[in-house]
């Protein structure tokens, strides 16, 4: 019986390994696809991808990060979501095709990002590290396959700082479906970089071989599996976790009649509700609905408590005058 147990336990330990390995080669490094013909892609006007740039200089010795390259240490692994191309800054970025910007803003490590929607393939591409200080294109703007977008930024401005210089490169991504298919935070966040699940499971494709490609499949590219809380866990958590607070706070704040504290909180949740919004957040919308309920409610206290003091007044001076 006992060796039996100890064969069994090893079994199981030699199946587990193998799913890792086959876990990992799933989601193996993927090397740049051809781009010889750049610009043949540019130049004609019938095909439906270009390439982001006029020339790609695809990796570096310190920085490769090729589509599915993994980060150190090996026990924290996350899969890179994009291929990085390496040009000087001020070289202009093209979008691949045609589209509509979803956004363009600043945004954290990318320094400046444009996203750009093309709707009649469903998908859509990402551009990040680029320069906020030469040009900045509106979101909402319609754009041509190989219109200007942006131009590579500075290493202090792409996401770096004076203090920490970050190498000039484009980050450059595609994925299935819509940017607004996506939370703005988690592991199926819009803007993903890099990522602990392999990218193409939460739908981030190949980049240069969907250019070199030039066609979507018949169809549209199919849509990653995810269910409601397994894509939009991160923003239902920090939606449910300020209307906790909030609702606590208008319970605590109206009991103990704290005007001063009701008013900051009221802002500070339409603050912090714009601010995730223009993030590109859902759960900005979730928290200014909610701002507009804590100050309907808060207005009814206020107009109550003013009612029960010109009583108390009125009271008051009946007393006097007798």
């Amino acid at each position: 019986m006992f060796h039996r147990r100890v064969l069994a336990v090893a079994v199981f330990f030699v199946l587990l390994s193998a799913g890792r390995a086959q876990a990992v080669d799933d989601c193996a490094t993927k090397p740049f696809d051809d781009t010889s013909r750049i610009g043949e892609y540019a130049a004609d006007e019938g095909l439906p991808f270009q390439f982001p740039m006029d020339e790609l200089f695809m990796e570096s010795a310190e920085h490769p990060a090729r589509f599915c390259e993994w980060s150190y240490p090996s026990d924290d692994r996350k899969y890179h979501a994009a291929e990085d191309y390496h040009q000087p800054a001020g070289t202009p970025v093209y979008a691949i095709a045609d589209g509509t910007v979803s956004f363009s803003g600043r945004m954290g490590g990318y320094g400046w990002l444009v996203i750009v929607d093309h709707p009649q393939f469903d998908i859509y591409s990402l551009y990040g590290h680029l320069s906020p200080s030469r040009w900045r294109i509106d979101a909402g703007t319609e754009v041509e396959k190989g219109e200007t977008l942006a131009y590579l930024g500075d290493d202090d401005e792409n996401g770096g700082s004076v203090a920490e210089p970050l190498v000039t490169h484009l980050h450059f991504g595609i994925r299935v479906g819509q940017r607004n298919n996506y939370p703005g935070q988690g592991e199926w966040r819009w803007q993903a970089g890099w990522i602990k699940p392999c990218p193409t499971d939460v739908g981030w494709l190949h980049p240069s071989e969907v250019i070199n490609a030039q066609e979507v499949p018949e169809g549209g590219v199919p849509a990653p599996h995810g269910g409601l809380w397994e894509v939009w866990r991160a923003e239902i958590m920090l939606t449910g976790i300020y209307v906790l607070a909030g609702s606590v706070w208008l319970f605590f704040g109206t009991r103990r009649r704290k005007r001063v504290m009701l008013l900051l909180g009221g802002l500070s949740f339409i603050a912090t509700g714009t601010m995730f919004h223009i993030r590109g957040m859902k759960a900005g919308v979730a928290i200014l609905l909610f701002a507009l309920v804590y100050a309907t409610i808060l207005g009814l206290w206020f107009a109550r408590q003013r009612g029960s003091d010109e009583q108390v007044r009125g009271g008051a001076s009946g007393v006097d005058s007798t």
